[in-house]
């Protein structure tokens, strides 16, 4: 896959993440203890692509890369929120999971990335 291709299918997957972390998050706001939590996993899991995609009008590559370093920091905050929603309500332990395992994915990503961009790794 060439690296256009590659960026094409990454910026669906970071769509198709925060899809469902708001699916996810549609009956959680049903429990006023869970609501805040929600919202800022809603928040934090948005944010991962959204600087992913503001990354691409930047004019310099420090800047480039400084959006990578946010949207860095956004999906480990997001994994934060899943653990503590998979950890207070069992019954989500299986979607949690499989969320928790794409935003590590896409850590995986944007990290390999962030290195290639600072010309520490050959991609």
């Amino acid at each position: 896959m060439n690296n256009k291709d590659f960026k094409r299918v990454f910026y669906l997957r970071l769509i198709r993440f925060s899809l469902n972390v708001i699916r996810l998050c549609r009956d959680l706001h049903k429990d006023p203890a869970l609501r805040i939590i929600a919202n800022q996993l809603i928040r934090s899991a948005t944010s991962i692509g959204a600087n992913v995609i503001e990354a691409k009008s930047c004019s310099t590559k420090k800047e480039y890369i400084n959006f990578f370093h946010i949207a860095l920091k956004s999906a480990n905050e997001t994994k934060y929120w899943l653990i503590l929603i998979r950890e207070s309500n069992s019954g989500l332990k299986e979607d949690t999971d499989k969320l928790l395992s794409e935003v590590d994915e896409i850590c995986k990503i944007l990290s390999s990335g962030i290195l290639t961009m600072k010309g520490y790794r050959k991609s």
